[in-house]
């Protein structure tokens, strides 16, 4: 696949890829990675800025964005609470992009409006990559998900992956669940009634012949991927609702029995009560190399969208 197709490409939805595309991505996060090792420096960015637009409160993403940047050589600009920027005069998403574009060569965006991404991305010419729009999509997690899952089974065909919480909400499950449909996998859905995977994702696995199951159990004894979320307040338009599903799932040293042997756990993070800590240093863990592996999956997509080659 050609330099040329991902230079100043926009990052905004995991739909818009195809399984090549993803496996090229988690190809080149590979070499990445093996850079990273090196004791030599990356300096693959040096002179280049990345502008970090968060209007929505941020850990990983953020800090992972900026430190891919600066292993890279790169410097960063950019904010991380709404309330400092324009945005509380009533400037508009579309205004805020057009002037950062004149200050740096890369965007990262976070919003809470579904679909903010997109529209920001039609009113710029540098690349733009959704940082996570709202309950919508969070396609560099879902990248960074699926290098997770190919680095411990060097594969994702044929695996059984459960996804438990916030179906409903998890802007990570709905991305990861779009990926999922270019491979042969089985799916499972386990979430309180109130808290289901939308029926159009569900329905459009099915047309892609996914084997598609949905539970309010914890049935997890035959999966090999248990990718665990947190039941999402702030995305709770009834806070009643909140109160009666936000420990519907928790995985503990009870749950572990019930696990195979080679199973693993994800989360996207942050975590509340969902998983409990002393499953941290158990083989089944893996959330918190998941959240380093965002470290070399988000060095080569910057590099890809500014048309820089490794």
């Amino acid at each position: 696949m050609s330099l040329k197709h991902w230079n100043k490409k926009h990052i905004i939805s995991i739909r818009d890829f195809s399984r090549d595309e993803i496996d090229f991505v988690l190809k080149k996060s590979a070499l990445m990675e093996d850079k990273l090792s090196s004791s030599k420096p990356v300096k693959l960015m040096k002179g280049r800025i990345l502008a970090n637009l968060f209007f929505e409160p941020s850990t990983r993403t953020r800090m992972s964005f900026e430190t891919a940047m600066k292993r890279l050589g790169g410097k960063t600009v950019g904010f991380s609470v709404a309330e400092t920027t324009s945005e509380a005069k009533g400037e508009t998403i579309t205004d805020t992009v057009r002037v950062v574009e004149g200050y740096a060569d890369v965007i990262v965006l976070r919003h809470p409006a579904e679909g903010a991404a997109r529209v920001a991305s039609e009113n710029i010419k540098i690349p733009l990559i959704n940082g996570g729009d709202g309950a919508n999509q969070h396609p560099t997690q879902t990248l960074l998900d699926l290098y997770t899952i190919q680095k411990e089974y060097k594969k994702i065909d044929g695996l059984s992956i459960a996804m438990v919480g916030d179906l409903k909400y998890g802007r990570t499950v709905h991305s990861l669940a779009n990926a999922l449909e270019s491979y042969n996998v089985k799916l499972t859905f386990i979430s309180p009634r109130e808290l289901k995977m939308p029926k159009r994702m569900v329905n459009r696995l099915r047309d892609k012949n996914i084997e598609v199951k949905e539970t309010t159990k914890l049935n997890i004894g035959n999966a090999d991927v248990i990718y665990a979320t947190r039941i999402q307040r702030e995305r709770f338009p009834d806070l009643q609702e909140f109160e009666r599903v936000k420990e519907a799932y928790v995985l503990d040293e009870i749950i572990l029995n019930k696990l195979k042997d080679d199973a693993i756990i994800m989360h996207p993070l942050p975590r509340v009560s969902e998983i409990s800590p002393e499953i941290d240093e158990t083989r089944h863990a893996r959330y918190f190399q998941q959240s380093r592996n965002g470290v070399p999956v988000r060095m080569a997509l910057l590099c890809l969208v500014c048309g820089v080659d490794f």
